[in-house]
């Protein structure tokens, strides 16, 4: 494929903004972490996992999703291929977190928490698999599925970090109620 004409050109912008973005991100969670861990306020590993790590990983695959179509592929079928096996761990990814949150006893999630740390991500990595599937064929749709994904495990994740802090800040070092 001559990669002037690659359909991929024109997302260029919107990737680099998006990458950029979820990298600063996850640079900031990882404050929230330490910041909630010298506090006593996170209610251990069980929580921490369940709740905390996920935000990382949402992080991560916007990253990757991000650089994944910024790579200057050979074809379509490559980059899709690439984004499918990130579609196929994210779906295996939520499923465990969902796993985490119903084992953890230290909070008892409501339904805004299923939500946002279980229904969206499963949603948004199905929603990826699928466009990757599809992409040699239906190249608009899909990238701009990709596009939509990408942008909705971002959002999970500034959601998620911001449940956190807020968390945090009425918790205090009275550590989980």
């Amino acid at each position: 494929m001559d990669h002037a004409l690659s359909p991929l050109v024109p997302w260029e912008s919107f990737y680099v903004i998006l990458g950029s973005s979820a990298a600063a991100l996850t640079g900031l969670q990882f404050v929230v972490i330490v910041l909630g861990a010298e506090v006593g306020a996170l209610g251990g590993a069980p929580v921490t996992r369940a709740f905390g790590t996920p935000t990382i990983v949402h992080f991560c695959a916007v990253l990757l999703v991000s650089e994944i179509l910024s790579a200057p592929w050979p074809n379509l079928s490559s980059a899709a291929l690439a984004l499918g096996a990130c579609g196929v761990a994210g779906v295996g990814y939520g499923i465990t977190v969902i796993g985490h949150a119903r084992r953890q006893k230290a909070y008892a999630p409501v339904f805004e928490d299923w939500l946002w740390h279980g229904v969206l991500p499963l949603v948004a990595y199905a929603a990826l698999l699928g466009a990757a599937v599809v992409l040699p064929g239906h190249v608009g749709r899909s990238l701009f599925t990709v596009g939509a994904t990408a942008m909705l495990l971002l959002f999970v994740g500034i959601h998620n970090a911001w449940d956190s802090v807020t968390y945090l800040a009425q918790t205090g070092k009275r550590g989980p109620s």
